[in-house]
């Protein structure tokens, strides 16, 4: 595995970067915990721990986060269900590891810089790789006088799910560091809360105008009668 982990003069290309494909989307500056059991993912995430190094998290399109025999699938070859995923995902660190009991890792990860896949295939065990390009941070974009409503209501939010859960603090969908005078931090936070569905997050995720991106999340709000 060649993936190293990201720094400002490193190169934009990451080769046979080892990707987890999911039913959500990882956001930059997201915080996301994951169960690991398969094992095609056990070893890569040990591997990953160890080495210091990024996986890619990307959003399946198509098929189950589990690796499924497909009833109509052929005879001979690969007989495990179709995965289908987007071509621009985010790179995530593990920050946490916990091993509850052997064949289990549970790890608390935080979403880096966003990738375009150029090339990808799977190996025979069924983890997938890919050569992907690390696409630029957003910009850091303050936020505007109109949208500082919804910067404000995600603070309310914050101190809401702090006070109904003052003894699991470390849990909670927000950690910090906190950006709250940055419209791409904000909108992020928001899409990762809202009960959209994962194609609709995808492409906010990929969107590169960060004051864009917090404008739709408003404009969702809106339409979802969250009151600000």
């Amino acid at each position: 595995m060649s993936a190293d982990t990201p720094d400002a003069g490193a190169s934009l290309t990451l080769n046979q970067l080892p990707l987890f494909p999911l039913q959500t989307v990882l956001f930059p500056g997201g915080w996301m915990p994951l169960r690991i059991f398969e094992v095609r993912y056990l070893d890569m995430i040990n591997r990953c721990h160890k080495a210091g190094a990024p996986f890619g998290v990307v959003c399946l399109s198509e098929g189950s986060e589990v690796r499924r025999i497909d009833p109509k699938g052929p005879p001979t070859g690969d007989a495990f269900a179709k995965e289908v995923f987007f071509p621009v995902g985010t790179l995530a660190s593990i920050e946490r590891l916990e091993r509850p009991q052997p064949g289990l890792l549970v790890i608390h990860c935080r979403g880096l810089q966003r990738f375009q896949i150029e090339t990808s295939h799977k190996l025979p065990h069924g983890l997938w790789v890919a050569d992907v390009t690390r696409q630029a941070d957003d910009t850091v974009v303050a936020v505007p006088e109109d949208l500082i409503s919804t910067r404000d209501a995600l603070v309310r939010l914050l101190e809401g799910l702090r006070e109904r859960e003052p003894d699991s603090l470390g849990e909670l969908p927000l950690q910090p560091p906190y950006r709250w005078d940055d419209s791409g931090w904000v909108a992020n936070r928001w899409i990762e809360l809202l009960p959209a569905p994962s194609e609709l997050k995808q492409r906010l995720m990929m969107l590169d105008n960060p004051l864009l991106r917090l404008e739709l999340v408003s404009d969702l709000l809106d339409k979802m009668g969250v009151e600000r």
